[in-house]
């Protein structure tokens, strides 16, 4: 992926690369109920975004550095303190074996960093995961396993059918480490209280 192809709108003419795709409550797919989804790419050729409030189970940060031989257990401790307990989410069901960090645009690889929208950036490189390790990369980061995609005209038909609802993203939203009220959050930036939803809603 070398580009953020926003050349196709969605049933209601938008584009939702940079976008928040929020799952309506009657979502039948258990990998994504209640998730909110930060849109990376949207085009003709299909979407892809990541899940930015499921937690993945059992692994931190600093497992995930050691288990890519970035940093031995024995250098897990010089790992920067706020790093040491940033939570590893789950980015969505495609290849789970393989990281993704957003993050803010104060760091910016040339040949790996991926700009999308106000100021939020998608790398895919281990280089950024080393850059963390020892203190020097982004000032705001989300590192999720896997991303969620779309084949063309899937995501635009799972909206037509009220599977999703979509809004503006913020990076305090984002980048918010508390994943539990992600959800509500984004349902009340679309004017959505998530009390009053029923599941056949379509788009406030």
């Amino acid at each position: 992926m070398t580009d953020v192809d926003q050349g196709h709108p969605d049933a209601g003419g938008r584009y939702l690369g940079g976008q928040l795709l929020v799952a309506m409550p009657a979502m039948t797919d258990e990998r994504f109920a209640r998730s909110v989804i930060y849109m990376c790419a949207h085009s003709e050729e299909g979407a892809m975004g990541l899940i930015i409030n499921q937690p993945a189970p059992h692994i931190s940060f600093p497992d995930l550095l050691t288990q890519l031989g970035i940093v031995s257990e024995e250098e897990e401790i010089r790992i920067p303190a706020e790093l040491r307990h940033m939570a590893v989410r789950v980015g969505g069901p495609v290849e789970t074996g393989r990281g993704f960090v957003l993050h803010s645009a104060d760091y910016f690889a040339a040949d790996g960093t991926l700009p999308i929208d106000d100021g939020v950036c998608l790398t895919a490189t281990i280089d950024i995961l080393k850059a963390m390790a020892r203190g020097e990369g982004p000032n705001r980061a989300l590192l999720a396993l896997g991303y969620a995609g779309w084949a063309p005209g899937q995501l635009e038909y799972e909206i037509q059918a009220n599977g999703w609802l979509h809004c503006p993203a913020d990076p305090d939203l984002i980048f918010d480490p508390d994943l539990d009220r992600k959800y509500e959050r984004a349902l009340l930036k679309i004017g959505v209280n998530p009390s009053h939803l029923v599941s056949d809603a379509g788009h406030a």
